[in-house]
C-alpha cells in the first residue's frame, strides 16, 4: 500500500488481509502455507516457496510484479490475484506473472494447486458464475500476528455490490454481489473473540432482506460496531432502529458529491442529494455517526466545489470524512469513458490511489483538483471544524475525539505510541474507550 499525504503508519498497520488469510485457511491442512504483509514486515526472498501467491490493488501492482520476478528468478511458480486483477486481466503486462487468478480464491485456488501438483497448470483461471454464498471460506483469524495490527476484529458478510457506480471496481463486469451464510457470520464474530466490530464489506446493505434477518441474530450478541453502506440505507426507518438496537455506532456512506450533475454523471443511482440530509437527520437522531465519503474531479466539479462541500459538511456535522481524488481505475466504466475522451494523463499505476491527479478534470486544472483535495482535508481537521462537528449525541463524542484527533489531527504522534506500546494495545485502548466512555 502506498500511502496518502494525510496517512501515517497507522494506515499500514489498520487491519490484516482477509483475502490472504481466506486462502491461508484453504490450503493449511494439507499444505504449508506462510503469509508475509509487506505493509508490515519486509519480504523474505530467502524463502522458497513452490507457490507465490500476490493479492494486487492497482496502485501496487508495479511492485507486485518487481516481487513476482524475484521468486520466478529463483523457480517459484507466481499467481496474481486480487481486486485489480479481477477486474483488468487483460490489462496485466505478458509474463510478469505465472497465473492470473480471476475471482474469488474459493472458486480457482483449489485448481490452482490441483493442476500444479498434476503438472498441468493454465495462465488463467476463472471462478465459476455458480459462486454463491455458500462457498465462502472464513478467513484463518488465529493465523494472525496480532500485535502488528490495530483492529483484527473485521468481518465481511458479503461479496461485491448490487450497485455499478462508474467509478467504483464495482462497475467492472466481473464484479458480483453475494451475501454469507449468516450463521457462518456469526461464527466469526465469535472468533475474533471482540465485543467491537468492524463489517468491512462494500456495502453492508446491500440486500436489505438479508441484513434485516442477520441484525435481528446480531442483538443477541450484544456487540458495537461499524460498517459501510450504500444512501439509501440511511432512508430506511426499519433496517437503521435495527442497526441501533443491534449495536451500531457509525456508518461508511458515499456521497461522493453534493452536487446533482457531479452523482448522475456516474450513475450513482442510489444518491439523490435531495433526500442527503434527511438521511443524515435520521442517523444522527439514532445516535449514529456518519463517516461521508467525498469524491472530488467528478465532471461538475469546480474550484468552488471545495468550499460548499466543506460548508454542508460542518452544517449537517458530519462526524468523519474520508476524501478522495477521482480515479479511473482500468477496468471501470470510469476508465473506459476517460479513455475514450483522451483524458488519461498518467500511465503510472502507483499514482492510482485516490491521492494522484491521474486524469484532465473537466473544469478545474489539475493542479487546482490537487490544491483543493489537500485543502479540504486540512479544514475539515482543523480543530475548529473538529469542534463545530461535535456529536449532539453525548455517548458518540468519545469515538468522534478519538478518530477526529489522534487518528487524523494527531496521528503521528498516535503512531508514534503504537510504536511503542504496539499497535494491538493502541486498538484495544480505543475500543475500550469508545465503547464505555
Amino acid at each position: 500500500m502506498i500511502k496518502r499525504p494525510m496517512d501515517t503508519d497507522i494506515k499500514l498497520h489498520m487491519a490484516p488481509p482477509l483475502g490472504l488469510l481466506t486462502i491461508v485457511n484453504l490450503l493449511r491442512n494439507e499444505h504449508t502455507v506462510s503469509l508475509e504483509n509487506e505493509n508490515i514486515q519486509s519480504i523474505d526472498y530467502n524463502d522458497n516457496p513452490d507457490i507465490v501467491g500476490l493479492s494486487v490493488t492497482v496502485d501496487t501492482l508495479p511492485g507486485a510484479i518487481r516481487i513476482a520476478k524475484k521468486f520466478r528468478d529463483k523457480g517459484s511458480i507466481v499467481v496474481a490475484g486480487g481486486i485489480h486483477i479481477t477486474t483488468a486481466h487483460d490489462t496485466i503486462p505478458q509474463d510478469t506473472f505465472d497465473v492470473l487468478c480471476i475471482g474469488a480464491a474459493e472458486g480457482t485456488w483449489p485448481d490452482i494447486i490441483k493442476d500444479y501438483e498434476n503438472g498441468t497448470l493454465k495462465p488463467i483461471y476463472k471462478c465459476n458464475k455458480d459462486f454463491g454464498g455458500k462457498d465462502i471460506v472464513p478467513p484463518a483469524y488465529d493465523f494472525i500476528a496480532k500485535d502488528k495490527y490495530l483492529y483484527c476484529n473485521i468481518i465481511h458478510t458479503s461479496r461485491g455490490c448490487p450497485f455499478r457506480c462508474d467509478f467504483c471496481y464495482n462497475s467492472a463486469a466481473q464484479r458480483s454481489y453475494v451475501n454469507r451464510d449468516a450463521e457462518d457470520v456469526l461464527q466469526d464474530i465469535k472468533a475474533v473473540k471482540s465485543k467491537h466490530i468492524m463489517f468491512i464489506d462494500d456495502n453492508f446493505a446491500g440486500n436489505p432482506v438479508w441484513l434485516k434477518d442477520f441484525l435481528h441474530r446480531l442483538i443477541t450478541l450484544n456487540i458495537k460496531w461499524n460498517a459501510a453502506v450504500s444512501l439509501n440505507a440511511l432512508l430506511d426507518e426499519e433496517l437503521l432502529d435495527l442497526m441501533k438496537s443491534s449495536g451500531c455506532q457509525g456508518l461508511f456512506v458515499g456521497f461522493e458529491s453534493i452536487q446533482a450533475d457531479s452523482i448522475n454523471d456516474v450513475h450513482k443511482i442510489q444518491n439523490n442529494i435531495n433526500t442527503y440530509e434527511k438521511a443524515i437527520k435520521m442517523a444522527h437522531d439514532r445516535g449514529i455517526m456518519i463517516n461521508a465519503s467525498f469524491v472530488f474531479g467528478l465532471d461538475g466539479d469546480t474550484p468552488e466545489t471545495f468550499k460548499s462541500t466543506l460548508d454542508w459538511i460542518v452544517k449537517n456535522k458530519i462526524e468523519t470524512v474520508t476524501s478522495h481524488i477521482l480515479t479511473p481505475y482500468p477496468g471501470t466504466a470510469l476508465y473506459d469513458r476517460l479513455k475514450k475522451e483522451g483524458r488519461i494523463i498518467s500511465s503510472d499505476l502507483s499514482e492510482y490511489n485516490t491521492a494522484h491527479v491521474v486524469f484532465r478534470p473537466a473544469k478545474m486544472t489539475g493542479q487546482e483538483l490537487y490544491d483543493g483535495y489537500i485543502w479540504i482535508y486540512k479544514q475539515i481537521y482543523s480543530f475548529k471544524n473538529i469542534m463545530k462537528r461535535m456529536p449532539e449525541d453525548k455517548s458518540q463524542r468519545a469515538a468522534y475525539f478519538l478518530f477526529n484527533l489522534l487518528y487524523r489531527k494527531y496521528g503521528k504522534f498516535t503512531d508514534f505510541v503504537c510504536k511503542i506500546i504496539t499497535y494491538k494495545n493502541v486498538g484495544i485502548i480505543a475500543e475500550k474507550l469508545s465503547r464505555y466512555l
